[in-house]
């Protein structure tokens, strides 16, 4: 039988994934491309590719591990090979402008965000926003990088400024509309296939932190390894969950060859979505999902288990 090839750069987001893929009996071989040789004269074996590259790989001292995995997404497709998540949901994944301009396509609502290079810059950008609230976030992203809320321009300038600025992987700083939410949460949308699978309801009453695996912050990460040990539960399944965005959502993915991703969304006090990240890379709270009875993995699993039979046929 045909394999089916995890790309990723950290084995700890991809356990739960081979483990399901060892109770379908798929089976599979994992390619840790922080480091590693291409050899364009030799062809890719057969088989389906599954990129799960991350834009905060920085962050775990694999720095050029995505600019790797783009060659290597690019010999694979030049062969004609069965890629999801390919070269272009990598080249979103380390872009919040791409996935904001790409979002704006199709008629989706994102935070007025202006990207900046230079310290000058940011805080030029950030007197656009006068008088309001803002945020900043890195370019390339993942794990809340850089990810701060200023109420005032000083604020930002003290920040900028000082010892605690986390100059971004690739440069660009993003200086951006705070959406100010009536309740502590926001919503994050689970696809495989390019299909909508569930929808979770994260709490952020306790701040920007929203991962209990890591020190994180606000909006760009999510990594729901474990629950932590809070009394509520900060990730929760909501049931039968139903809203136009989805398609909108379905329709994004579609557009940029995206068969496996997490969208997360906020609504401000008058009802209306901000959507605000697209995770390429996404993972799942396993507590939520026993609750709910629903897998992501799982279904990623059968997801590529079918399209691998496809070619062992």
């Amino acid at each position: 039988m045909k394999k089916v090839y995890i790309i990723h750069e950290n084995s700890e987001w991809t356990v739960h994934l081979t483990k399901r893929l060892d109770e379908l009996e798929v089976p599979y071989e994992e390619w840790h491309l922080d480091s590693g040789r291409l050899d364009l004269a030799k062809e890719p074996p057969e088989g389906v590719f599954y990129n799960r590259m991350s834009a905060s790989s920085h962050t775990r001292g694999h720095r050029f591990a995505p600019e790797f995995t783009a060659q290597v997404l690019s010999w694979l497709e030049a062969h004609g090979r069965k890629v999801f998540n390919g070269t272009r949901a990598l080249q979103l994944e380390v872009s919040k402008v791409s996935q904001y301009l790409e979002l704006n396509k199709i008629g989706i609502q994102a935070p007025r965000t202006i990207a900046a290079v230079g310290k000058g810059q940011i805080l030029e950008a950030a007197a656009e926003f006068s008088g309001i609230p803002f945020i900043t976030k890195h370019n390339r992203a993942g794990k809340g990088l850089g990810v701060q809320l200023f109420q005032t321009i000083g604020g930002l300038r003290n920040y900028v400024e000082g010892p605690a600025f986390e100059e971004p992987v690739d440069g660009i700083t993003l200086i951006q509309e705070y959406i100010q939410a009536p309740e502590s949460f926001i919503t994050r949308c689970e696809f495989v296939g390019g299909k909508f699978v569930y929808a979770v309801k994260v709490d952020t009453s306790e701040g920007f932190q929203l991962c209990p695996a890591d020190a994180c912050q606000i909006g760009d990460l999510y990594c729901p390894v474990g629950e932590g040990k809070a009394e509520q539960p900060k990730f929760e399944i909501i049931e039968d969950f139903s809203d136009p965005i989805i398609n909108k959502y379905e329709q994004v993915l579609a557009a940029n060859h995206i068969q496996v991703a997490g969208i997360e969304f906020i609504r401000n006090g008058a009802g209306e979505i901000y959507t605000y990240d697209i995770n390429t890379n996404t993972n799942y709270n396993s507590d939520a999902e026993a609750k709910a009875g629903k897998f992501g993995m799982l279904e990623l699993a059968k997801f590529l288990k079918a399209e691998s039979d496809k070619i062992n046929v």
